[in-house]
């Protein structure tokens, strides 16, 4: 039987209900296990909410009998601890919580998702509370009185699960309602959202809750609630921690074998699709020298998309990942920093940071300070750590959403007007011609004084995304490839239902600067150690795709004056 491919399933009784696959994290349960009040930060798409459904599953006293058939194939099954279906779960989203300017209708929205919560749990649990009083105005009021039973009858304790806990604080500073925010957290000791809270920490002291597990993306909210919940644990950046959510490289090997086999897709190159997903998905490292990590949501994306039509997908990019742009919009406050910040971006495809900022107090004034640009993108998932001083675009996924903002941002044209261009380059497959193209209509908008900060960097990764957003229907495109005796810079491979079937461009970028002005007049033909570079290359990717037509070319810039195209 077929497994389901489980993409936007966050429920863990519906994931084995549905036969679906998934990577086994449960072993990580033991670990939080040390921890009272574990938060555990990840970007978004990464499988919180999962995690959280698992901990309910697992810890709910209600689901004794279910052990063996929710986790009888898991780690967790197999090595249970003993505090396994031992509490009562009270589970919140505070995704739910719309935002206002008014605090007193946030508080409304607030109380009543809690409190359905609050209702549910009492309902779930109605063995041990059937005087609970839910027409109280307050939640506080309510939690207080739900624990006091707890610690007066003895009861099972309160395991408490908090999943998106700083959505809506993060939707008030996204939306500049700041005053608003600094209410909720770090102004008044009295607001709804820090009584709220200090009645979840005063539960862990009295022993009446066992634990208090928080996820969300951003440290923000809980460093502002200090005060309130100063108990908390930051798990986000532990060693031990660091792989409990996303796919490290062996589990989406392992996940790719199970849905090939499974789905009996039998005319695609497996090499072909892991390198695919290694480079729009992969790169995600939590840790200085820390494994990478996938992107676990987006690759079940892909998966789904795969296995359904037996083809590689057009598009590799959820559009849901784009709705992070708006983080850099008021991350940056003006457009003026907005520019300079995608400028050194898209140009030399890092930013310099300070890696003890990653763990001092992130309070919102901090977030949105210029020297802590580069964390407020690593907590987003938007750059990630390649070493001690510089924060690096992950993957080609977050490539694109970057270069589609810089275009939209310094309002250069992308889009049809290209059409002709890219529709004789299916023709005659002439990539002399298309760069002409692109270096006349895309290089064209650009003003004088940004041709200073010209780099091999900036001409191959807008380059790549050109191409990949007019010819993604017949072209597979990957950027720095890993490849036998180094990185290629630009791979095209033409999709196995298309005419372009086994046809293999390989393409290496080269730029000049002023001190190599007499090299780049005398620059008649492709330089032999370049045409060397591009063989080891050819010869790698030949070994493990003999069906292949491999064509190779030489693309030389200098400054944003002048550009050459050689074909090997």
């Amino acid at each position: 039987m077929k497994k389901k491919i489980p993409y936007a399933i966050a429920n863990w009784e519906e994931m084995i209900e549905e036969n679906g696959y998934f990577v086994d994290k449960t072993k990580y349960l033991e670990e939080l296990e040390l921890y009272k009040a574990p938060v555990f930060l990840r970007p978004r798409r990464f499988g919180k909410s999962l995690m959280c459904s698992i901990q309910e599953c697992y810890y709910d006293i209600n689901r004794k009998d279910e052990f063996d058939e929710l986790f009888g194939n898991t780690y967790i099954g197999q090595n249970p601890t003993p505090e396994h279906n031992k509490y009562m779960i009270l589970k919140m989203d505070f995704s739910k919580v719309e935002i206002s300017s008014d605090i007193s209708l946030i508080e409304e929205r607030f109380n009543l998702i809690v409190k359905h919560s609050l209702k549910l749990f009492c309902y779930k649990y109605r063995d041990y509370f059937k005087n609970i009083d839910l027409t109280q105005k307050s939640i506080s009021i309510i939690l207080d009185e739900i624990l006091m039973n707890i610690e007066m009858h003895d009861l099972p304790k309160m395991y408490v699960i908090i999943d998106e806990y700083d959505n809506f604080t993060n939707q008030l500073i996204t939306s500049g309602k700041d005053a608003v925010y600094a209410k909720l957290t770090s102004g008044n000791d009295d607001s709804f959202l820090k009584t709220f809270f200090k009645i979840l920490k005063e539960g862990i002291g009295s022993r009446t809750i066992k634990r208090v597990y928080i996820t969300g993306v951003l440290p923000i909210t809980i460093d502002d609630l200090s005060s309130g919940f100063n108990i908390a644990e930051i798990l986000t950046l532990k060693k031990k921690f660091l792989s409990m959510l996303g796919f490290t490289q062996s589990e989406v090997d392992k996940y790719l074998e199970d849905v090939i086999n499974d789905y009996d897709i039998t005319d695609i190159s497996i090499e072909t699709v892991k390198s695919i997903l290694k480079n729009y998905y992969d790169g995600y490292r939590f840790a200085v020298n820390a494994e990478p990590l996938y992107n676990s949501t987006i690759v079940t994306y892909f998966f789904k998309e795969f296995a359904e039509e037996k083809e590689i997908p057009q598009f590799f990019i959820d559009t849901n990942l784009k709705t992070d742009v708006s983080w850099i919009r008021r991350l940056t406050l003006k457009e003026s920093n907005t520019k300079k910040m995608l400028v050194s971006i898209i140009f030399d495809g890092c930013l310099s940071y300070n890696i003890s900022e990653l763990t001092n107090a992130f309070n919102m004034n901090t977030f949105f300070d210029e020297d802590f640009y580069p964390c407020s993108l690593f907590y987003l998932g938007m750059l990630t750590i390649q070493d001690e001083e510089k924060m690096v675009i992950p993957n080609q996924t977050m490539q694109v959403i970057f270069a589609e903002y810089f275009n939209e941002v310094e309002k250069f044209h992308v889009n049809q007007e290209y059409n002709p261009i890219f529709r004789q380059f299916r023709k005659d497959l002439d990539l002399n011609a298309l760069f002409a193209g692109y270096w006349k209509m895309y290089i064209g908008q650009f003003p004088a004084q940004m041709f200073d900060k010209a780099n091999e960097n900036f001409f191959r990764s807008t380059f790549f995304e050109l191409c990949r957003r007019h010819l993604s229907a017949d072209f597979v495109f990957e950027i720095e490839v890993n490849q036998h005796g180094g990185r290629t810079d630009l791979e095209f491979l033409g999709k196995h239902t298309t005419q372009y079937k086994d046809i293999k461009y390989l393409v290496e970028f080269k730029h000049f600067n002023n001190k190599k002005h007499k090299m780049w007049k005398g620059l008649k033909k492709p330089r032999k150690k370049d045409e060397e570079q591009l063989a080891i290359y050819e010869k790698g990717i030949a070994s493990k795709f003999p069906e292949l037509t491999i064509t190779k070319w030489m693309i030389y810039t200098y400054k944003g004056k002048d550009w050459k195209v050689f074909k090997i």
